[in-house]
């Protein structure tokens, strides 16, 4: 009886040594210790300010000529007043065209931004699967994310060809 709760026993503790590892970074962490990223975040932020003050006066461009079109409008005539209106709404559409390209989701400053960032993240994704292959890790999440994301997975826990097998088709080969 005693052999086989020590069988047991030992089997169970083995299958532990197979388990998976798993382990977590802080990006925002890494990142603020790095002198590139730091210097990155200025820049963006020194072309942010810049664009938003070039954005801000375009907008008290309009605000005044809007006010100056105001006070004229009693001495216009319908022709002049509908000429300044127009002036206006095409100002207006400038300014918010101009702000959309810098600040819009395909904008400037998000092209910059890639520009900018992309390499340092990759440098800290690259040195994170080094650490992970160094140290045997089969997962590592990024716990700053607002949701848990994962930067590293071992390969040998990938079964994405065995569901398209099992789906019938062949892995390898993707529709064009």
């Amino acid at each position: 009886m005693k052999k086989y709760l020590l069988i047991c026993f030992l089997s169970f503790t083995c299958m532990g040594a197979f388990a998976q590892k798993f382990a977590y970074v802080d990006t925002e962490y890494i990142l603020k210790h790095l002198p590139e990223y730091k210097s990155a975040l200025t820049q963006l932020t020194a072309l942010s300010n810049q664009w938003q003050g070039q954005v801000d006066q375009n907008f008290v461009e309009i605000d005044k000529m809007y006010k100056a079109y105001q006070a004229d409008q009693v001495l216009l005539t319908a022709d002049m007043r509908k000429r300044r209106e127009n002036d206006i709404i095409e100002k207006e559409k400038a300014a918010k065209d101009f702000q959309r390209n810098i600040f819009g989701p395909d904008g400037e400053l998000f092209k910059s931004r890639t520009k900018l960032l992309s390499p340092i993240q990759e440098k800290v994704t690259k040195t994170i699967s080094e650490v992970a292959k160094a140290k045997l890790f089969d997962f590592i999440f990024d716990k700053s994310s607002e949701s848990t994301m994962m930067i590293y997975a071992s390969s040998n826990y990938d079964v994405s060809n065995d569901v398209i097998r099992l789906l019938g088709f062949k892995p390898g080969s993707t529709l064009k």
